[in-house]
């Protein structure tokens, strides 16, 4: 892992003209920075934030296999190179009301759902909340392999979190190819700890088929002590019948209609 960690960090200062550049706007030492360089140390904390930010990345990612730190970069790159523009600014007076009582909800989450692109699958994402100026901002990781052997097919979504009258809202964008927006919807919790969250998704099949779908939702934290490494490793399409998903939480992922309903509801 401290291999891949240096092979990617090299490769972001890649694309400034020199080592130097990089500790100027850094504000790093270049001999502490060569350490890193080297593998010799691993930077803490605050300069991890600090690299992370000059950079655009997340602190998990740079511990990705290189191939695929590499391809999500470049992608990311790519994307960004054919945007022509930022959306527009979202009301101040909502994002400051929208913040109240987020605080508890911050850290990260398994995210399963039946896969609108594979029927019949579930799928584990890893959505990751904080709070930054702006408000509380998320990263929600795909890692997609449809058959063993496949190439694993990698979406990155960057989103906003609200909270309004009792409901959390999450809306989203993807950063690496630029084809979707999402909406998900989620009960609040009213436990002393924040363990399960529920609610509906809204977005579009990720195939050629491109159909707009909505399915039940469920977020499960994380354990602090988790690793982002360990937690994406586990991400992906799983079975329906996985015997390692918990019978309640796999109920919780059906997405019938009950008679006397007229609409397609999220429930507690």
């Amino acid at each position: 892992m401290q291999d891949d960690f240096v092979a990617n960090l090299r490769l972001l200062c890649g694309y400034y003209p020199s080592i130097a550049e990089v500790c100027r706007r850094l504000q790093i030492n270049r001999a502490q920075f060569n350490r890193y360089l080297s593998g010799r140390y691993r930077p803490r904390h605050r300069v991890m934030q600090r690299i992370c930010a000059l950079f655009g990345v997340e602190a998990h990612e740079l511990d990705l296999p290189h191939a695929e730190f590499r391809t999500l970069v470049q992608a990311g790159r790519d994307a960004r190179a054919a945007a022509s523009g930022l959306p527009a600014a979202w009301p101040g007076e909502l994002l400051a009301r929208g913040q109240e009582g987020m605080a508890r909800y911050l850290g990260c989450y398994f995210e399963y759902y039946r896969s609108m692109s594979q029927p019949g699958r579930l799928i584990r994402t890893l959505v990751c909340l904080e709070a930054r100026d702006e408000g509380v901002v998320y990263q929600r990781t795909e890692r997609m392999r449809v058959r063993p052997g496949a190439r694993t097919c990698h979406n990155r979504y960057h989103g906003l979190a609200l909270r309004l009258a009792d409901r959390l809202f999450l809306v989203d964008h993807e950063t690496l190819n630029g084809n979707e927006v999402t909406q998900t919807i989620l009960f609040p919790s009213f436990q002393s700890q924040v363990h399960r969250l529920t609610g509906l998704k809204l977005g579009v099949a990720d195939n050629s088929e491109r159909m707009p779908c909505c399915v039940r939702v469920v977020y499960e934290r994380l354990d602090e002590q988790v690793s982002m490494r360990r937690a994406l490793s586990q991400c992906g399409l799983l079975a329906e019948d996985d015997p390692a998903i918990d019978p309640e939480l796999r109920d919780r992922l059906r997405n019938d209609i009950a008679p006397g309903e007229r609409h397609f509801r999220a429930r507690h």
